[in-house]
Protein backbone atom coordinates (compact mmCIF):
# COMPACT_ATOMS: atom_id res chain seq x y z
CA UNK A 1 0.00 0.00 0.00
CA UNK A 2 1.01 3.83 -0.70
CA UNK A 3 1.73 5.86 1.64
CA UNK A 4 0.09 9.21 1.75
CA UNK A 5 -0.32 12.58 3.79
CA UNK A 6 -4.11 11.54 4.92
CA UNK A 7 -3.52 8.00 6.51
CA UNK A 8 -4.33 7.97 10.32
CA UNK A 9 -1.63 7.11 12.32
CA UNK A 10 -2.67 3.81 13.47
CA UNK A 11 -2.50 2.65 9.35
CA UNK A 12 0.62 4.09 9.10
CA UNK A 13 1.75 1.93 12.63
CA UNK A 14 0.50 -1.09 10.77
CA UNK A 15 2.20 -0.56 7.47
CA UNK A 16 5.69 -0.19 9.43
CA UNK A 17 5.15 -3.24 11.46
CA UNK A 18 4.70 -5.10 8.26
CA UNK A 19 8.09 -3.56 7.04
CA UNK A 20 6.91 -0.34 5.20
CA UNK A 21 9.78 1.86 6.29
CA UNK A 22 7.91 4.60 4.54
CA UNK A 23 5.26 4.45 6.71
CA UNK A 24 7.51 5.30 9.56
CA UNK A 25 9.09 8.14 8.12
CA UNK A 26 5.82 9.75 7.08
CA UNK A 27 5.10 9.18 11.88
CA UNK A 28 8.23 11.03 11.79
CA UNK A 29 7.98 14.07 9.49
CA UNK A 30 4.47 14.67 11.11
CA UNK A 31 5.41 14.68 14.47
CA UNK A 32 8.74 15.58 14.82
CA UNK A 33 8.02 19.00 15.37
CA UNK A 34 6.33 18.32 18.65
CA UNK A 35 8.46 15.60 19.98
CA UNK A 36 11.14 18.21 19.75
CA UNK A 37 9.78 20.56 21.34
CA UNK A 38 8.71 18.52 24.42
CA UNK A 39 12.38 17.44 25.11
CA UNK A 40 13.82 21.64 24.19
CA UNK A 41 10.90 23.23 26.76
CA UNK A 42 12.45 20.74 29.43
CA UNK A 43 16.62 20.74 28.68
CA UNK A 44 16.32 24.28 27.14
CA UNK A 45 19.53 23.16 25.18
CA UNK A 46 19.40 22.63 21.37
CA UNK A 47 22.46 20.19 21.30
CA UNK A 48 20.80 17.66 24.17
CA UNK A 49 17.34 17.97 23.02
CA UNK A 50 18.36 16.69 19.69
CA UNK A 51 20.05 14.27 21.46
CA UNK A 52 17.06 13.21 23.10
CA UNK A 53 15.35 13.62 19.94
CA UNK A 54 17.20 10.95 18.41
CA UNK A 55 16.60 8.36 21.27
CA UNK A 56 13.52 9.10 21.48
CA UNK A 57 12.69 7.73 18.32
CA UNK A 58 15.19 4.77 18.89
CA UNK A 59 13.26 4.06 21.74
CA UNK A 60 10.23 4.22 19.96
CA UNK A 61 11.00 2.08 17.09
CA UNK A 62 12.42 -0.71 19.69
CA UNK A 63 8.90 -0.47 21.80
CA UNK A 64 6.72 -0.79 18.36
CA UNK A 65 9.34 -3.78 17.37
CA UNK A 66 8.42 -5.35 20.63
CA UNK A 67 4.90 -4.94 20.71
CA UNK A 68 4.76 -2.67 23.58
CA UNK A 69 2.41 0.02 21.89
CA UNK A 70 -1.16 -0.01 22.56
CA UNK A 71 -2.96 0.70 19.16
CA UNK A 72 -6.04 1.81 21.28
CA UNK A 73 -4.05 5.16 22.48
CA UNK A 74 -3.37 7.52 20.01
CA UNK A 75 0.31 7.47 18.94
CA UNK A 76 1.39 11.27 19.67
CA UNK A 77 0.28 11.24 23.32
CA UNK A 78 2.21 7.84 23.47
CA UNK A 79 5.54 9.45 21.88
CA UNK A 80 4.94 12.81 23.73
CA UNK A 81 5.30 10.86 27.12
CA UNK A 82 8.19 8.89 25.74
CA UNK A 83 9.79 11.83 25.05
CA UNK A 84 8.84 13.73 28.10
CA UNK A 85 10.35 11.10 30.35
CA UNK A 86 13.22 10.75 28.87
CA UNK A 87 14.06 14.98 28.87
CA UNK A 88 13.34 14.49 32.62
CA UNK A 89 15.21 11.53 33.37
CA UNK A 90 18.16 13.60 31.72
CA UNK A 91 17.79 17.06 33.54
CA UNK A 92 17.50 14.57 36.69
CA UNK A 93 21.00 13.17 36.07
CA UNK A 94 22.39 16.82 35.11
CA UNK A 95 21.51 17.88 38.98
CA UNK A 96 24.34 15.20 39.80
CA UNK A 97 27.26 13.97 37.73
CA UNK A 98 27.03 11.27 35.46
CA UNK A 99 27.50 7.70 36.29
CA UNK A 100 30.02 7.10 33.75
CA UNK A 101 31.62 4.09 35.21
CA UNK A 102 35.34 3.05 33.94
CA UNK A 103 36.10 -0.81 33.33
CA UNK A 104 38.22 -0.82 36.59
CA UNK A 105 34.70 0.39 38.66
CA UNK A 106 35.46 3.88 39.31
CA UNK A 107 33.19 6.78 38.61
CA UNK A 108 34.18 9.41 36.44
CA UNK A 109 33.59 11.71 39.38
CA UNK A 110 33.82 9.44 42.10
CA UNK A 111 35.54 11.26 44.52
CA UNK A 112 34.00 14.78 44.07
CA UNK A 113 31.51 16.11 46.54
CA UNK A 114 30.28 20.01 46.25
CA UNK A 115 28.45 22.11 48.82
CA UNK A 116 25.51 23.39 47.09
CA UNK A 117 26.09 26.98 48.43
CA UNK A 118 29.62 26.98 47.17
CA UNK A 119 30.12 29.30 44.04
CA UNK A 120 33.36 27.94 43.84
CA UNK A 121 32.30 24.55 43.78
CA UNK A 122 29.26 25.29 41.22
CA UNK A 123 32.41 26.26 39.16
CA UNK A 124 34.11 23.23 39.00
CA UNK A 125 30.78 20.78 38.86
CA UNK A 126 29.55 22.62 35.19
CA UNK A 127 33.57 22.81 34.12
CA UNK A 128 34.14 19.09 34.75
CA UNK A 129 30.38 18.21 33.53
CA UNK A 130 31.55 20.90 30.36
CA UNK A 131 34.53 18.72 30.05
CA UNK A 132 32.91 15.08 29.88
CA UNK A 133 30.16 16.23 27.20
CA UNK A 134 33.20 17.38 25.63
CA UNK A 135 35.13 14.74 25.71
CA UNK A 136 32.07 12.62 24.97
CA UNK A 137 31.51 14.08 21.70
CA UNK A 138 35.16 13.75 20.51
CA UNK A 139 34.39 9.88 20.41
CA UNK A 140 34.04 7.87 17.59
CA UNK A 141 30.65 7.84 16.55
CA UNK A 142 29.87 4.42 17.35
CA UNK A 143 30.83 4.47 20.57
CA UNK A 144 29.44 7.74 21.67
CA UNK A 145 26.16 6.31 20.65
CA UNK A 146 26.67 3.28 23.16
CA UNK A 147 27.79 5.67 25.30
CA UNK A 148 25.20 7.68 25.54
CA UNK A 149 22.53 4.80 25.02
CA UNK A 150 23.53 3.12 28.17
CA UNK A 151 24.75 5.59 30.31
CA UNK A 152 22.35 8.16 29.69
CA UNK A 153 19.31 6.43 28.07
CA UNK A 154 19.24 3.75 30.80
CA UNK A 155 19.16 1.11 27.85
CA UNK A 156 20.60 -2.50 28.26
CA UNK A 157 23.14 -3.73 26.05
CA UNK A 158 20.32 -6.34 24.58
CA UNK A 159 18.22 -2.90 24.08
CA UNK A 160 21.44 -1.27 22.57
CA UNK A 161 22.38 -4.34 20.10
CA UNK A 162 19.13 -4.03 18.64
CA UNK A 163 18.85 -0.24 18.27
CA UNK A 164 21.94 0.11 16.59
CA UNK A 165 21.75 -3.68 14.32
CA UNK A 166 25.16 -5.18 15.86
CA UNK A 167 25.41 -8.01 18.07
CA UNK A 168 25.94 -7.54 22.29
CA UNK A 169 29.55 -8.54 21.86
CA UNK A 170 29.80 -5.82 19.73
CA UNK A 171 27.87 -3.63 21.67
CA UNK A 172 29.69 -4.66 24.76
CA UNK A 173 32.99 -3.90 22.67
CA UNK A 174 32.53 -0.39 21.69
CA UNK A 175 31.36 0.39 25.56
CA UNK A 176 34.90 -0.75 26.63
CA UNK A 177 36.69 0.94 23.80
CA UNK A 178 34.67 3.84 24.93
CA UNK A 179 35.85 3.72 28.06
CA UNK A 180 39.03 2.98 27.37
CA UNK A 181 39.07 6.14 25.08
CA UNK A 182 37.62 8.52 27.85
CA UNK A 183 40.29 7.24 30.52
CA UNK A 184 42.69 8.14 28.11
CA UNK A 185 41.34 11.61 27.33
CA UNK A 186 41.01 12.19 31.34
CA UNK A 187 44.41 11.43 32.20
CA UNK A 188 45.17 14.60 29.90
CA UNK A 189 43.08 16.95 31.93
CA UNK A 190 44.14 19.30 34.53
CA UNK A 191 40.90 19.37 36.51
CA UNK A 192 39.50 18.66 39.59
CA UNK A 193 39.85 15.09 39.90
CA UNK A 194 42.54 12.84 40.79
CA UNK A 195 43.72 11.45 38.30
CA UNK A 196 45.45 8.02 39.99
CA UNK A 197 41.97 6.97 40.36
CA UNK A 198 41.41 6.25 36.29
CA UNK A 199 45.14 4.63 35.86
CA UNK A 200 45.35 0.40 36.22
Amino acid sequence: MKVNKNMEDSVLLSLYKNGNEEAFAELLRRHKSKVYTTIYMIVKDKYVAEDLFQETWIKTVNKINAGAYNEEGKFLPWIARIAHNMAIDHVRKAKRYPTIVLEDGMNVFNSLSFSEDSIESVKIKDENQTLIRDLIQGLPDVQREVLIMRHYSDMSFQEIAEATGVSINTALGRMRYALLNLRKKLATQSYAYDHKLYQK
